[in-house]
């Protein structure tokens, strides 16, 4: 908290000195305000919802749409302004209660209730400083969203120094995510006498990170970076249930009853070491790697490898196939369906804390024209961008997003 404070104070003293300095020409942070339009469509489908024990159907259908505003303050600070809604249905989470409609309930079917749909709202404000030799930035941040079962509270400071000739940066940042749940717990354990309730309602999360960049040759770039989170309260999902192995197994209709639901530690700590090198190798061609290497003291290990290849067809047009791959080791607490044992202290069946292979196949094309002669009103479009990724787990998870993306410059 103290190093927050401190960023804080920077950005304070930055904007005195801003106001302070003599009027000197120099170039612009930036030059009019900006205005980007995103939209996505994404779905999903699988047969290991966690609501439902580690089995049944996990489709989902999300739309989400954002717009990001950024206005220049003065030559030197910009504010950006950034809201989202994210509206959802789920059939996995409808299974919260599966006993709310006339229907069979199944784990493999969706019910027709309130949990079945969501919808999520993010705002976010954002302040950047540059100083007179653009060799130094520093930013603060502040975010809310919210949705129907938790609310979150975020904010936050970095900063960021250029140095030889701007060949090399050098950056620091940190953030604070205050987050509280409204506990809902599986139909069935509502009222339950022996049903042991959650003690915590509340998760904060505290992150750092470091990064370092540098211009190795006219065609070649590089970077590194270190991330670490520290998370602290309730840190398992209150509806999602688990199976026992020996408890006797109990169903309505198709819907086996939760023997528990998950329970996990209080704290986590998360370790990302990343890598970028980019590859400029002509007019037409750019490469663009990456790496990652993560782990974190409740048992997973993960490798991240992506790859991106702009290929730049007309001074306006530009297609960008990439792939990524992901691998990683199981948590120490997960436990597939009706496996796990009541003794256990700490038990989860979410796939998305199991071992597991994905690779996701992605295409792209950007539209720029840097003279922006198509108008809407005062704001000319500088940019589009389109692209799909399709993602696949080798435990039967899929999914497909539709991204589209437009920037608007004010003249």
């Amino acid at each position: 908290m103290t190093k927050l404070f401190s960023l804080l104070f920077l950005c304070s003293f930055a904007i005195n000195y801003a106001q302070d300095s003599s009027a000197t020409y120099k170039k612009r942070v930036l030059e009019t305000a900006e205005i980007d339009f995103i939209t996505s469509y994404y779905t999903q489908d699988g047969n290991n919802a966690a609501v439902s024990g580690g089995i049944g159907t996990e489709e989902l259908t999300d739309i989400t749409g954002s717009i990001v505003v950024s206005i220049p303050l003065n030559d030197d600070d910009v504010l950006s302004i950034d809201a989202g809604v994210s509206a959802y249905t789920s059939a996995s989470s409808s299974n919260v209660d599966p006993f709310d409609s006339d229907q069979t309930a199944d784990p493999f079917l969706a019910s027709s209730g309130e949990s079945s749909s969501d919808l999520w709202a993010n705002g976010t404000l954002s302040y950047s400083h540059s100083s007179d030799n653009r060799n130094n930035i520093v930013g603060a941040k502040v975010s809310v969203s919210s949705e129907y079962d938790y609310f979150s509270l975020g904010f936050g400071g970095s900063y960021s120094k250029l140095f030889n000739e701007k060949n090399t940066e050098v950056g620091i940042s940190a953030n604070v995510y205050l987050d509280t749940w409204n506990l809902i717990y599986p139909s069935e354990l509502r009222n339950n006498s022996s049903f042991l309730e959650l003690d915590k309602k509340n998760r904060n999360s505290y992150s750092l990170g470091l990064s370092f960049s540098q211009i190795l040759s006219k065609s070649i770039q590089g970077s590194l970076s270190l991330d670490v989170i520290q998370q602290q309260g309730l840190l398992s999902t209150p509806f999602q249930r688990v199976y026992f192995a020996d408890v006797l197994d109990n169903f309505v209709d198709s819907f086996q009853l939760a023997d528990d639901i998950e329970r996990l530690p209080d704290t986590r700590f998360k370790t990302a070491l990343g890598g970028r090198l980019n590859f400029y190798l002509n007019e037409t061609f750019v490469l663009r790697t990456y790496y990652r290497y993560y782990f974190d003291d409740w048992g997973i290990a993960s490798h991240t490898i992506s790859l991106e290849v702009p290929i730049k067809i007309t001074d306006k047009f530009t297609l960008y196939p990439s792939y990524r791959f992901y691998n990683q080791t199981a948590a120490d607490y997960f436990f597939s369906n009706n496996a796990a044992l009541s003794t256990d202290e700490f038990y989860t069946s979410d796939y998305d804390l199991s071992q597991y292979d994905a690779n996701q196949f992605g295409f792209g094309i950007n539209y720029t024209d840097i003279f922006a002669k198509f108008h809407i009103a005062k704001f000319g479009l500088k940019s589009v961008d389109l692209k799909y990724n399709y993602y696949k787990r080798n435990s039967g998870l899929s999914s497909g997003i539709i991204t589209a993306g437009f920037k608007f410059v004010m003249d």
